[in-house]
């Protein structure tokens, strides 16, 4: 039986302690961005299998905008950050200071797309430089590629790069606060983090939690 299968509540806890400092140090970097107070959580992270992933964002069929890239280094694989087009279009007007800013345009600005891929930068920087820290190992992303299109297609490509992935990812879910934003306002993504088979028993290796 692969690692993977083995992975227990105490690993994910570890994990999620990970993503809060990660959060943490994207939060304040994006408040210096969008020069208001912005706080990130990880409410959670889990195992999940691809159909739920898919649920995640409201099925295969859910337009959404994506941040790929790839993790290099000791421990290698892949990850995704991805937002409902709404709440993309939120961020990005916000940074850009253009209010009729929207992904689905066909003539989309250049400017927007590279504020999007400047976010998912500093938010998956952020969590693999947490996760480098914690576990000493030299770990690097790929310069970070944007798509706009139904998850379903999204995904399928990382799993094509990810050829030898077996058929779960750790999900880290991310909520992002804006000063003045009501709880229900809360803004809510997902890392979805698919290392490469051998990087599961790596990564928990270098934690101490093997």
């Amino acid at each position: 039986m692969s690692f993977k299968n083995n992975i227990t509540s105490v690993h994910l806890d570890v994990l999620k302690e990970i993503g809060n400092i990660g959060a943490a140090h994207a939060a304040t970097a994006l408040s210096n961005l969008l020069n208001t107070k912005i706080d990130m959580k990880v409410p959670y992270v889990k195992m999940a299998s691809f159909n739920e992933i898919m649920e995640f964002v409201g099925g295969a069929e859910s337009v959404v905008v994506s941040i790929y890239l790839r993790i290099e280094g000791d421990a290698t694989g892949g990850m995704f950050f991805v937002l409902t087009v709404e709440q993309a279009n939120h961020f990005i007007r916000k940074l850009i200071h253009d209010d009729k800013f929207d992904f689905q345009d066909t003539n989309v600005s250049d400017m927007g797309i590279s504020a999007m891929q400047e976010l998912g930068n500093i938010l998956s920087g952020s969590y693999l430089s947490s996760l480098s820290d914690f576990t000493g190992l030299k770990i690097q992303p790929t310069p970070p590629a944007l798509t706009v299109d139904m998850f379903g297609a999204i995904i399928s490509y990382g799993l094509i790069e990810l050829s030898q992935i077996g058929d779960h990812a750790i999900v880290i879910d991310t909520t992002i606060f804006e000063e003045h934003m009501e709880g229900s306002e809360s803004v809510h993504g997902h890392f979805f983090l698919l290392p490469d088979p051998e990087s599961f028993e790596t990564i928990f290796s270098a934690l101490g939690v093997l």
